[in-house]
């Protein structure tokens, strides 16, 4: 049975001050004040100090937003941005990349670990798992905005985006949403059973598993990008995605060369941050 989908983007609207909740950004924030609770539920195990927290928080989501901004601009439409450069600064008019979200993620939390005194395998490996299920919410927010729509289908779980046409196409946000939900569980299984692992392994069954995941469900997305890809077997999305498998795959063979990991010594690179 089809659906025809046309929900309204904005929830609502504040009177006065004319400023809309929109559900992308609900399912935005919800995400990472989940992914934020189990942070801090964890350092709270390990007896480390969670007044860092709240940096970190505003780490990563200014790496995510920066990030994939610049990778939508520069990697899907890199000839309109690069001749209107003042645009890029115009996120509210949509076009965030998946790809450089996750690259400015990884960037960021580089970063705050450098300033911090955090070890940035070990921290990493805690973060995938509330950020695959970040992922999954933000697909759904792609979903109510009616955007990253898939290919047209024929079949009976096709969907209508009114808003966009009056074809049945591959309700492709849903697959990717419970794609990253099911990667979120599985990381979480292995963080909690596998404690022998070694830093960064965690890390990377995310990137190979998210990214293997992308690669499959872009060929139920038509191409995204401006240019044209006719004579190419893979969409851009596809293509960005290798760099990370391969990523993955280092790491994960690196990470049994690497030290098991410990109660608490998993994060902290000294007492500092340690609970007195």
């Amino acid at each position: 049975m089809l659906l025809n989908w046309n929900a309204d983007p904005v929830i609502f609207t504040i009177p006065v001050i004319n400023l809309s909740l929109r559900w992308y950004g609900l399912f935005f924030a919800v995400g990472f004040l989940l992914g934020y609770y189990f942070a801090n539920t964890e350092f709270k195990k390990r007896n480390i100090n969670t007044s860092g927290l709240d940096m970190l928080l505003l780490f990563m989501i200014t790496g995510t937003l920066i990030g994939a901004r610049l990778g939508h601009c520069l990697a899907y439409d890199p000839q309109y941005y690069l001749s209107h450069p003042i645009d890029i600064l115009k996120i509210w008019q949509g076009g965030l990349a998946s790809h450089g979200g996750g690259l400015g993620l990884i960037l960021t939390t580089l970063l705050y670990c450098k300033i911090y005194k955090y070890k940035f395998l070990n921290l990493a490996d805690m973060l995938c798992i509330p950020t695959a299920f970040v992922g999954g919410m933000i697909r759904i927010g792609n979903f109510f905005n009616s955007e990253i729509y898939g290919k047209p289908t024929n079949d009976s779980y096709g969907i209508i985006f009114e808003r966009i046409d009056n074809i049945a196409r591959h309700p492709v946000q849903i697959y990717e949403s419970l794609s990253y939900f099911l990667i979120a569980l599985f990381l979480y299984l292995v963080y909690r059973n596998y404690q022998n692992r070694g830093s960064g392994f965690i890390l990377s069954l995310f990137l190979i598993s998210v990214f293997i995941a992308r690669i499959i469900l872009e060929y139920f997305k038509p191409e995204q990008a401006s240019y044209s890809m006719t004579e190419s077997l893979f969409t851009v999305g596809q293509y960005l995605s290798v760099p990370f498998i391969l990523s993955g795959m280092i790491l994960c063979v690196l990470s049994f060369k690497l030290p098991a990991l410990k109660d608490n010594s998993t994060i902290i690179l000294n007492d500092t941050n340690t609970k007195k």
